[in-house]
């Protein structure tokens, strides 16, 4: 090596010695055997401070006090308190259900809600939760009361017998999971069928209930096994009480799929939770990851590791397009409290709708409108709700665009010949074409969409079908619309180019919610019977001016343009 190269090399050298030679200075020294000893004492006692709650026993109920108990509340509570027998086991361990309702009271306008506990199964705090639940519907307070006289709950706190009382396992004798359902390969979704039946009478017996009462809300509940661990697993100690869990609300860490439509809810029973003392992990928002997608594989790890499942749970949505929710618990009362929360949320109107009850009953949506179930009572809205939601998919639905302030439509073609019409982007054609359509009358309509600025039809569709099949809509429709404005002035409301006056029936509602005035389109059953088409068109004067544009500022504006 040149001179001048050793040169240049020297400072850097120096440098590197000094400081290796300061972080050996920093680093601790090894300690002597007896420094070893004072440490490890020194955390022992530190340590005895933390209570050892995993040294204290959890009391198990067996098979014939939890039977024993359902039967003791079946005779106590004869007047709101039933029990059935919803199946047996492969290995004969009966299925129950409790059905907690008052009597009284008329069910017609009641909501149904489904509490179940599919892991319990080995997640006993699931199970017990659910039971600390039914102990309070049972009881006198004012609120359980209510509940009784609004809702009908459904609830099957033990689906998985065997699992509880003797295996401690999540699979029965057919490895079958009542909570997943075993496979995707177990459901056929054009018929919307399990088909594993026989290897699963606890699926089964929940879907036969799903199916009976096509319930507004599903409430599944998990939690902790508490189980003790066996002596080869961890020499002369075992543990039950003081396990712990991050406990969550409305989803599964597994299945971003399983959760409510609405994150308002799942926010609503967190809080009550949290106010009771309790904290709750929120899933991808405290992870800070997005969702996966089928584009995203190349950036799987910086993505939510949940991916969307099929769940038996599930079953329920995709039938009766019920609300799902999902929860695990690591202590009885945060269960209890969120669970009441929710009852409450079905004794309530939710978020500013014109009903009581769980928010079910939007079943398909367009570009800010909705179809919506009909009814004026719970059982009404219920049957409109699965028809509506089971031939949605049919619906070609039609907006007039650009959306224009002062004016608003929502078109519906229900019948498969209407698809034709849906797919001609023209006004003026899709006006001619409207001509045969009975219930439509169509000058009036021409007077509407004519006297608007708007330059096409943008539609969606609905799924091809036979005509021939066709049958009209049995259990009636509504439309829904939302005016951004908070206090319009409604000028005309009209189905088909007939004006509707204002009903909850036969005719429109309005009312101011979400920031929104809602305009509700109500077509009783008699009408849908005999119509093909739901036209409707709404004009109104916003009574509140909001200049739109912007202007730059005055100096820029008087400076020449720039050569």
């Amino acid at each position: 090596m040149h001179s001048y190269h050793r040169i240049r090399l020297l400072p850097s050298l120096i440098l590197q010695t000094l400081t290796a030679v300061f972080l050996c200075l920093l680093a601790p020294l090894p300690l002597s055997a007896q420094e070893t000893t004072d440490t490890a004492t020194a955390l022992a006692k530190k340590l005895e401070q933390v209570p050892a709650y995993w040294n204290e026993k959890v009391e198990f109920f067996t098979q014939e006090e939890y039977e024993g108990t359902l039967q003791y509340w079946a005779d106590t509570y004869p007047e709101f308190c039933d029990l059935e027998r919803r199946g047996v086991t492969n290995d004969g361990y009966r299925l129950f259900m409790l059905k907690v309702t008052d009597e009284k009271t008329s069910d017609e306008d009641k909501q149904v809600c489904l509490i179940t506990a599919l892991h319990g199964g080995p997640e006993r705090t699931g199970t017990t939760s659910v039971l600390k639940l039914t102990e309070w519907l049972l009881g006198d307070s004012e609120e359980a009361k209510q509940t009784r006289e609004r809702q009908i709950v459904l609830i099957m706190p033990v689906m998985h017998p065997r699992g509880l009382f003797v295996s401690d396992r999540f699979q029965n004798q057919a490895s079958i999971d009542p909570y997943t359902g075993g496979s995707i390969k177990n459901w056929d979704f054009n018929t919307m069928t399990y088909l594993a039946r026989d290897d699963a009478p606890e699926v089964a017996a929940f879907l036969d209930v799903v199916d009976e009462y096509q319930p507004e809300v599903v409430a599944d509940v998990h939690g902790i096994g508490l189980q003790e661990i066996p002596d080869d697993q961890l020499g002369d100690r075992k543990m039950s009480q003081g396990m712990t869990m991050f406990e969550v609300t409305g989803s599964a860490y597994s299945n971003f799929a399983l959760r409510p439509w609405d994150w308002r809810i799942t926010e609503r029973l967190n809080a009550a939770g949290e106010k009771g003392g309790y904290g709750y992990d929120r899933f991808e928002a405290d992870a800070q990851r997005l969702f996966h997608g089928d584009q995203m594989a190349g950036i799987a790890d910086k993505t939510w590791s949940g991916r969307a499942n099929f769940y038996t749970a599930q079953y329920a949505y995709a039938k009766y397009h019920s609300l799902v929710l999902a929860f695990e618990v690591g202590w009885e009362e945060s269960g209890l409290l969120r669970l009441k929360e929710l009852l409450r949320i079905g004794n309530e109107s939710w978020q500013g709708e014109p009903n009581t009850g769980y928010p079910v009953d939007r079943v398909k949506n367009f570009i800010g409108h909705f179809v919506v179930a009909y009814g004026d009572t719970a059982s009404a809205r219920r049957k409109s709700r699965v028809e509506l939601w089971n031939r949605q998919k049919e619906f070609s639905q039609g907006v007039l665009y650009p959306q224009t302030i002062g004016r608003d439509s929502y078109f519906i073609g229900a019948a498969p010949r209407t698809r034709e019409i849906f797919k001609e982007g023209k006004l003026e054609s899709y006006l001619e074409n409207l001509t045969p359509f009975k219930e439509v009358q169509s000058e009036t309509l021409k007077v509407y969409v004519e006297a608007g600025p708007e330059l096409k039809l943008a539609t969606i569709i609905g799924a091809e079908t036979k005509q021939e099949e066709w049958k009209p809509i049995e259990g009636g429709m509504s439309l829904r619309f939302r005016l951004p404005y908070q206090d319009p002035k409604l000028i005309d409301v009209r189905l088909n180019g007939h004006e509707l006056e204002e009903s909850r029936t036969d005719g429109y509602q309005a009312w101011r919610a979400n920031g929104f005035t809602q305009v509700q389109i109500n077509i009783p059953p008699e009408k849908t019977q005999s119509m093909e088409v739901m036209l409707g068109t709404v004009a109104y004067d916003s009574q509140q001016p909001r200049p739109q544009g912007w202007d730059p500022p005055a100096s820029v504006r008087q400076k020449p343009a720039a050569e």
